[in-house]
């Protein structure tokens, strides 16, 4: 395979398809704004007016887009991917989305002849850059196999999952994992400055200890130099996080913990959902709420 269809140009997606160029694949790019995929058109990558012709032309089509109902338009829509792809053609969603959605899209696929997996990814905006992403794979063994070389373009740490669904099912564990870890790097952070203590030293001194994580290396001072930019937005998270939250009450699972987390993110959704997900201090700086 060496055409490559991309639909998604975001914080990570830009990187992604930077990186598969770089890999020698020819890149087919559609973006509802033109304007802002130019950069990467005048690298090399071959714009489309819809997502639809953009499918036509390539041998694989990946999206990392927003939400399940921009995976579901994207995929299922009269003029989207599965319309208009060719019988033979991979198609990998890369968005973290909805499991049973993704199951949806794999037996639609499967019915005229395309192959399709879902592969949500960890490792931001950084990771994105570097090529070292996770990629969490679900879908048929032998497709995965078929497409690894694909994901070796984009990062390092991929592995098989499981069937249709899987991939985001991981994922979800994933989110689930950071939740915890992120509430509780801002609780000590917010109990570290009550108690007067240097931010700089604590941070310093915990982070190669067992309190130590990859949150706390990518947030921890971007946390106390008030940096909010988004590596990964609060609204991508808070969606997720519910995603997880909805596929646990379905197997009657109660996570107090993540439940508790995704509260206090809504809390400041409306006002910061476009900052990146260490916003979460405010929840603890009071007089900004």
């Amino acid at each position: 395979m060496k055409k490559i269809g991309f639909v998604g140009l975001g914080i990570m997606g830009k990187s992604m398809t930077r990186n598969l160029m770089k890999a020698g694949y020819e890149l087919h790019i559609y973006a509802r704004t033109k304007a802002k995929v130019e950069d990467v058109i005048s690298e090399g990558a071959i714009f489309h007016e819809s997502v639809g012709s953009c499918a036509a032309a390539v041998e694989a089509m990946i999206s990392i887009v927003g939400y399940p109902k921009d995976v579901e338009e994207v995929y299922l829509g009269e003029s989207g991917i599965l319309a208009n792809a060719k019988p033979g053609t991979y198609v990998i969603d890369m968005t973290t989305s909805s499991p049973k959605l993704a199951k949806e899209i794999y037996e639609a696929a499967k019915k005229i002849g395309i192959h399709s997996l879902d592969a949500p990814v960890t490792g931001g905006d950084t990771g994105a850059k570097a090529g070292t992403l996770s990629i969490l794979v679900g879908g048929d063994k032998v497709d995965y196999e078929a497409c690894h070389e694909i994901f070796e373009a984009m990062g390092t740490n991929i592995n098989y999952e499981g069937g249709p669904g899987c991939g985001q099912h991981t994922k979800m564990a994933n989110q689930i994992m950071i939740a915890g870890t992120m509430s509780g790097i801002c609780e000590a952070i917010s109990y570290a400055k009550a108690q007067g203590l240097d931010i700089q030293t604590l941070l310093d001194s915990v982070a190669s200890g067992a309190a130590g994580s990859k949150q706390l290396d990518a947030f921890g001072v971007k946390i106390m130099n008030e940096d909010y930019a988004p590596g990964f937005f609060m609204k991508h998270f808070i969606k997720d996080m519910n995603l997880a939250s909805q596929e646990a009450e379905s197997q009657g699972l109660d996570l107090k913990i993540l439940n508790q987390v995704l509260a206090n993110y809504r809390t400041l959704e409306d006002k910061w959902g476009d900052l990146g997900t260490q916003t979460l201090i405010k929840f603890y700086n009071k007089d900004e709420n």
